[in-house]
């Protein structure tokens, strides 16, 4: 795993890639694929995904502020995003 502020905001990822922890986490856990099935999704190896998933559950109260940080920043996005004031037909 590597971080570069530079991508992804300085969130782990697999080295070589823009494939965050979070989403091999996320696909994995939340999302019910195998990890096998993510490294063939990822194009990365199988053992890096493990090592993905290691690294979130090592740091799982880190990942839990960048979700929330996410969240936070969708959020602030969706409230002050421009809304059309009638609806085109």
């Amino acid at each position: 795993m590597t971080r570069d502020e530079d991508v992804l905001g300085g969130e782990p990822r697999i080295e070589g890639t823009r494939i965050g922890v979070r989403h091999v986490a996320a696909c994995v856990i939340e999302g019910g694929q195998s990890p096998a099935a993510v490294a063939d999704q990822c194009d990365v190896s199988l053992a890096a995904v493990y090592e993905a998933l290691s690294h979130y559950y090592e740091h799982v109260a880190e990942m839990r502020e960048y979700e929330q940080a996410n969240e936070a920043a969708f959020d602030e996005v969706r409230e002050t995003s421009l809304e059309p004031k009638e609806t085109v037909k």
